[in-house]
């Protein structure tokens, strides 16, 4: 199967949340104001759909936590995130999609390629999770969505344990899960050098770039 074909088959869910300043990326204040993090966050969010939308994916969806207006790119699927913490929230998402195999991704990764998403093969694998160097997780997938069910409820999130507690849940529901490409997600001000170090072409390096006024190594 080409790249090209693996696209036509599989769905992909980005969920986000509306970048507003003293919302997004608020470990990165101070130094930076909320302002400046905001920036960063729709920077790295804008990343995210330009790659996603790209690679033509069968079905590409919009999780978001409020009116998507200005956001979703055209030929794209608006779905608004319900009540609840992160778990909750991940499983709707995939769960918005029922027509596909699916992956999840959210937006702290602006260094995030295709390639990287095309990794997932929903034939071989029942399952995909992409882990992050922080303990925690940028990509999970199922081959069959209702799966989520099963898998995500009750992982603690947003914790040095998180990627390792979903691998296991998944894993003693008895699926194959396929390990994609580790990532780093963007939380601090020291990762969002490196990231960007990595990632020059981006427009979140672009934006950091200009936020600091100076050259990001």
């Amino acid at each position: 199967m080409t790249l090209s074909d693996r696209a036509a088959s599989l769905a992909v869910v980005v969920l986000a949340k509306r970048p507003i300043a003293g919302r997004v990326k608020t470990r990165m204040v101070p130094p930076l104001t909320y302002a400046e993090a905001a920036d960063l966050a729709a920077a790295a969010l804008r990343d995210t759909l330009r790659v996603v939308d790209a690679a033509r994916f069968a079905r590409s969806v919009l999780s978001f936590d409020s009116d998507p207006t200005g956001w979703l790119p055209l030929g794209w699927v608006a779905h608004r995130q319900p009540q609840g913490g992160l778990d909750r929230r991940i499983v709707a998402a995939l769960q918005s999609v029922t027509s596909h195999p699916v992956v999840l991704v959210g937006m702290d990764t602006p260094q995030l390629s295709a390639m990287a998403l095309l990794a997932f093969d929903p034939v071989g694998y029942d399952a995909c999770l992409g882990l992050a160097t922080d303990g925690g997780y940028w990509a999970i997938g199922f081959a069959d969505s209702a799966d989520a069910a099963r898998c995500v409820p009750g992982v603690p999130m947003s914790l040095p344990t998180t990627g390792v507690e979903q691998l296991r849940r998944m894993r003693a529901a008895g699926l194959r899960v396929q390990l994609l490409e580790e990532l780093t997600d963007v939380d601090t001000l020291a990762v969002a050098r490196e990231v960007a170090s990595d990632a020059e072409q981006t427009e979140f390096a672009a934006m950091l770039r200009a936020v600091l006024a100076e050259p990001v190594r």
